[in-house]
Formats: structure tokens, sequence, C-alpha cells
């Protein structure tokens, strides 16, 4: 919780959520991506992708394209305003990784990154493996 409160505080000036941060984060280092792909990418519903989408949009931040094979799928890419407002934009993860691991000595950083990172594929696999046994 404390993590996304920096981060809100961080993006607060220039009138983005988290979520819109990280749409724009995906379009600036990897360029035209599609819009399904975020929903996986950014674990959120494709309703809630769709409102931050929207909103992206309406403040000519994000250019929503029809899929060159499929119609009816969008993708997504970065206009001009939203190249240059990336460009100005602080990171907030930057922000939190300064504060929060100020004065921990790098080995603490590589074990603790090691064992969340084991942690989270265990889970990641748990999920996995759960799915392919659930009813359709």
């Amino acid at each position: 919780m404390a993590s996304r409160l920096v981060i809100e505080s961080v993006l607060r000036p220039y009138d983005l959520g988290p979520t819109q941060w990280y749409v724009l984060r995906q379009l600036a280092n990897a360029g035209a991506t599609p819009q399904r792909d975020l929903v996986r990418m950014l674990q959120v519903e494709r309703a809630t992708l769709t409102g931050v989408v929207a909103a992206l949009v309406r403040k000519g931040l994000v250019e929503q394209t029809p899929d060159s094979t499929d119609q009816r799928q969008k993708v997504l890419s970065l206009t001009p305003a939203g190249a240059a407002l990336w460009r100005e934009l602080p990171d907030p993860i930057t922000r939190i990784l300064e504060v929060a691991f100020d004065g921990v000595p790098q080995t603490d950083i590589d074990t603790t990154t090691r064992v969340l990172r084991t942690a989270t594929d265990r889970l990641t696999d748990l999920l996995s493996e759960r799915r392919e046994t659930w009813p359709s």
C-alpha cells in the first residue's frame, strides 16, 4: 500500500494514475501493443483497462487503431504528446527504490529479490496448475 501511495503522489501532478503510468511505460518501452495483451501484462480486468485507455486517449496521450489482422482488436501506441510527457515524467519506481532501500546493503537486496522471485514463481506455477484442472 505504501508503494502505491508513493506512485500516486509522484504521478498526481501529471494527472495520471498508476495503471495509466504502466500503460504509458509499456508503450514507451515496447512500442505499439495490442490492448488485449495489456490486460494480461497488467493483470487488470478488461473493463478496467478499457476505462484507463479511454482516459489516455481523451488526454491525447495514446492512440487506438484497429489491429491489421483482426479489426475487432485494438493496438495502442503513444501519440507525440504521450511520448513528450513520458520523457518528462519522473519514474515513481526509481523513487520508491531510492527511499525504501537507502542504506540497505546490496547483498541483502539481492537475497530479498531472489526469495521474492522464487515465492512469486511458485505461486504462479500453483495458479497455472489449478487452472489446468479447473472445470471449464
